[in-house]
C-alpha cells in the first residue's frame, strides 16, 4: 500500500482567526512573527480581547436541561440598558470572584510577565488585564463586535475558505463575506453547557423551572443562601463555586462527585452521582440509592460540548455527539482540510503555552517550513488515541505529564525547521515541570493561607535544580 504525500505545499496568503482570546492572540502573534502572511484577520464577537476571561456580570437567562446537543445556535447578544447605545455583550463562565487554578509563572505567555506584585494566583481582573497588554501589536487586526455566522469550504482552483460575519454592533448591521486561504478557530469550547440527561430530569426541570443551573451562569453565592444545593462536579469550577456556595446555603452543601470520599471539609459532604430525579418529591435519588428530598437548587459543573455552528456544512463532520472534535491531528490540525487549525482543544493543560506552542506550529506548516505527514499517518495517529483513551471527553483530555510532553513536543518540532524565521515557543525546563507537578496543592494552600500570596516561596514551594 502507498501512502499518501504529505499535504502543502501551501499557498496562503490571507488567514482568518476566529476568536481574540488567549488562544487567538497567540496564533495571530506566531503568524505574524513568520512574515509570510500578508493578511491576517481576527473576528471578535465582544467589544475586547480576553474571551471567556473578558467577564460581564449579566448570565444568559437559562440552560437547557438536559443539555447534551451541540448542534445549537451560539447564544443571542445580551444588550444593557435599553440597547441603543454600547456594545452587546456575551455570556461567559467567568464568575464575579475568581483565582486562576494555575500560578502566574507558568500562567503566562513567553514575551510578557504579570504585572509586579500580582497574586501568585491572578484574580480574573489580573488576567483581563495581561491579556489587553498582551494584545499590543495584533490590535490593529481584530474586528471587534463582529460574530463568524459561517465557514465554507469553496474550490477555486484550490482549497479556499468562504467566511461570513455579521456585525452585532447597536449600528447598522454589516454582513460581509470573504475568502481566506486558511482558518484558525480560536473561538474556545466553553459555550454550549453539559447537563446529562438524567433519568426524571426533563420532568422535574419543567415542573420546578429554576432548580436545576450550570456552572455558566453562576455568578455569586448570594442567591444560593439559606438553600438545600447539590453541587454536580468535582473540576476546578466544581469545587471552588462549591466552596462559595457553602459559605450561605444550607449546611453541608452535596458535592455530586464520581468517588466520594468521607470528610466533609469546607461545610461539603461528597455523595454519588444522581442517578434519578423525583418529581413528585422535589427529590433526587444518588447512585448509592440514598434519596435527598426538597433540593432547592441543583448546579451542574459539569463542563462544555465542543461545537461549531459555523462549521455545520463541513464534510466530514467535526463533531458528532459533541464530546469531541473529530479528525484533529494532534488536537490541531484538520486532517482532511489542513488549512483549517483549531488551538487549545484539550484539557488538563497549561493553556497560554500551549497556545504558543501550538500557533508556532500552525504558523511554520502554513509557511511550508514544516511538513505534516500524509492522510493515513495522520488518520494512524487519531486511531491510536481513541485505543489509549476511548471515543468521548477523554480524547481530548492531557493531565500531567502528558501535557509536558505534547508541549515540548510541540516546540521541538517547531525547532525542527531550522532557521531564523519566526518566533520560537517555550521549552519547558525543570522549574516549570516542577511547578506544573505541585501547582494543584500550592493552590490549596494558598486559599489556606489567606490567598494573599504572591510567590509561591511564600508558602514553603522551592525549586532546587538538580546538579549536574
Amino acid at each position: 500500500m502507498v501512502s499518501s504525500p504529505p499535504p502543502g505545499p501551501f499557498n496562503i496568503q490571507k488567514v482568518a482567526i476566529i476568536g481574540a482570546g488567549p488562544t487567538g492572540l497567540a496564533a495571530a502573534k506566531y503568524l505574524l512573527a513568520e512574515k509570510c502572511f500578508p493578511q491576517i484577520d481576527i473576528f471578535e464577537q465582544q467589544a475586547e480581547v480576553g474571551g471567556v476571561w473578558n467577564y460581564t456580570s449579566i448570565p444568559s437567562e437559562k440552560v437547557s436541561v438536559p443539555s447534551n446537543n451541540p448542534h445549537v445556535p451560539p447564544d443571542p447578544p445580551i444588550w444593557p440598558d435599553d440597547g441603543k447605545e454600547g456594545a452587546p455583550l456575551f455570556s461567559n463562565p467567568m464568575y464575579e470572584k475568581l483565582n486562576t487554578n494555575i500560578p502566574k509563572s507558568i500562567m503566562r505567555f513567553s514575551d510578557l510577565a504579570f504585572e509586579e506584585g500580582s497574586l501568585l494566583f491572578p484574580t480574573r481582573q489580573d488576567v483581563q488585564r495581561y491579556l489587553v497588554g498582551y494584545a499590543e501589536g495584533v490590535r490593529g487586526l481584530i474586528e471587534f463586535s463582529t460574530r463568524v455566522e459561517g465557514v465554507r469550504l469553496v474550490d477555486r482552483g484550490r482549497e479556499r475558505w468562504e467566511v461570513r460575519t455579521r456585525g452585532v454592533g447597536s449600528g447598522e448591521v454589516k454582513v460581509r463575506v470573504r475568502v481566506y486561504d486558511a482558518v484558525v478557530c480560536a473561538n474556545g469550547h466553553y459555550s454550549i453547557p453539559y447537563i446529562p440527561d438524567v433519568p426524571g430530569i426533563e420532568a422535574f426541570n419543567k415542573k420546578y423551572p429554576d432548580v436545576i443551573t450550570h456552572s455558566k451562569i453562576y455568578r455569586k453565592p448570594e442567591g444560593f443562601k439559606g438553600k438545600k444545593v447539590i453541587v454536580c462536579g468535582s473540576g476546578p469550577s466544581g469545587q471552588d463555586i462549591g466552596t462559595q456556595i457553602a459559605t450561605v446555603c444550607r449546611q453541608p452543601l452535596l458535592n455530586s462527585v464520581t468517588t466520594p470520599q468521607s470528610d466533609g471539609k469546607k461545610g461539603k459532604e461528597e455523595v454519588p452521582h444522581i442517578a434519578e430525579y423525583l418529581t413528585d418529591e422535589r427529590a433526587v435519588r444518588f447512585t448509592n440509592g440514598r434519596v435527598e428530598k426538597n433540593i432547592d437548587a441543583v448546579v451542574y459543573c459539569t463542563g462544555y460540548l465542543y461545537g461549531y455552528h459555523f462549521l455545520e456544512s463541513l464534510s466530514p463532520p467535526l463533531v458528532t455527539t459533541g464530546r469531541r472534535v473529530l479528525g484533529a491531528y494532534k488536537h490541531l490540525f484538520d486532517i482532511y482540510h489542513p488549512t483549517l487549525a483549531f488551538t487549545a482543544l484539550m484539557y488538563k493543560v497549561i493553556p497560554f503555552p500551549v497556545s504558543e506552542a501550538q500557533g508556532a506550529v500552525v504558523a511554520k506548516v502554513w509557511a511550508n517550513r514544516l511538513a505534516l505527514p500524509g492522510v493515513e499517518e495522520m488518520e494512524r495517529w487519531e486511531e491510536e488515541r481513541v485505543k489509549e483513551v476511548g471515543e468521548g471527553r477523554p480524547f481530548h483530555v492531557m493531565g500531567y505529564p502528558a501535557d509536558v510532553e505534547y508541549l515540548n513536543g510541540l516546540c521541538e518540532w517547531v525547532r525542527s525547521a531550522g532557521g531564523n524565521e519566526g518566533k520560537e515557543p517555550p521549552f519547558w525546563g525543570d522549574r516549570e515541570v516542577f511547578i506544573r507537578k505541585v501547582y494543584v496543592k500550592m493552590k490549596e494552600r494558598f486559599e489556606e493561607a489567606g490567598g494573599t500570596a504572591r510567590t509561591m516561596e511564600e508558602l514553603g514551594y522551592v525549586f532546587e535544580p538538580e546538579e549536574s
